[in-house]
């Protein structure tokens, strides 16, 4: 029986794997953000198209249960897949800054969240619009879907903020689970749980609700681009303290006092 590995051997890997992302090249980056942006819809979509399926049988709160274990593919696909939403740069890359001395790798920390970030956007609402084509979705998921965007956007400025610390600090800690197992299959059960969590319970994750918030824009529901752009700005900096105050600086911590 394999032992797990020690904290501190989890951050060294975290530290190597951050070195490797810090030195991609732009169009490496551009790339592997587009494609982290749009492998994403496609849980958002099975989490629409699910909710729709069992919400006239079931009800509105198992439909809800029913549509958070279809969005847990969408984060296998980004795992398995190599790619990277802009929160899950949270804890390799600077794991590796703190473990390097210097500005310069400082300055390419905020040069690749911005890339990534940009490029999710971009590949999330590239799908996204592909799927809003007449008849591309099953009878009932444009709805569901709109009223999800009408939930998200409908919360204050308060609770985003603080269901944003919340994502960022799960989907940071999946980038720690994911450097402490070995194999793929590990790799899939960890992602899918997180993925499960993330769409049932009280997070905002900013590029997935930015997915669901363009949906609800071209579904006609009561959102607006302006709704998107707030969203944003609440849950990018929540996501951050998450991630980096919650989960990476405590984990650094914690295998420096080893």
């Amino acid at each position: 029986m394999a032992i797990a590995p020690t904290p501190a051997e989890i951050y060294d890997r975290a530290t190597e794997e951050g070195r490797r992302r810090l030195g991609m090249s732009t169009l490496a980056l551009v790339s592997t953000g587009f494609i982290a942006g749009f492998t994403v819809v496609f849980g958002v979509v099975g989490l629409g198209v699910v909710h729709a399926l069992v919400e006239p049988e079931l009800g509105p709160e198992l439909a809800k249960l029913a549509g958070a274990l279809a969005f847990g593919i969408g984060l296998v696909f980004l795992v398995v897949g190599r790619s990277e939403l802009f929160t899950e740069n949270f804890f390799d890359p600077v794991a590796a800054a703190m473990d390097q001395a210097g500005r310069r790798v400082w300055l390419l920390v905020p040069r690749l969240w911005a890339i990534i970030f940009v490029l999710n956007v971009v590949g999330a609402a590239a799908l996204a619009l592909v799927f809003t084509v007449e008849g591309a979705l099953p009878d009932g998921s444009a709805e569901a879907l709109s009223g999800i965007a009408t939930e998200i956007a409908d919360k204050g400025a308060a609770a985003t903020f603080a269901r944003a610390v919340a994502a960022g600090a799960l989907i940071t800690l999946l980038s720690y689970l994911l450097q402490g197992v070995d194999s793929v299959r590990s790799r899939i059960t960890v992602a899918y749980m997180v993925g499960f969590f993330l769409a049932l319970g009280p997070f905002d994750h900013v590029i997935v609700s930015a997915a669901h918030l363009l949906f609800g824009v071209w579904f006609d529901a009561p959102v607006g681009y302006g709704d998107v752009l707030v969203n944003m700005v609440v849950s990018a900096p929540g996501n951050l303290l998450g991630g980096v105050l919650f989960v990476t600086l405590t984990h650094a911590a914690q295998a420096k006092a080893e």
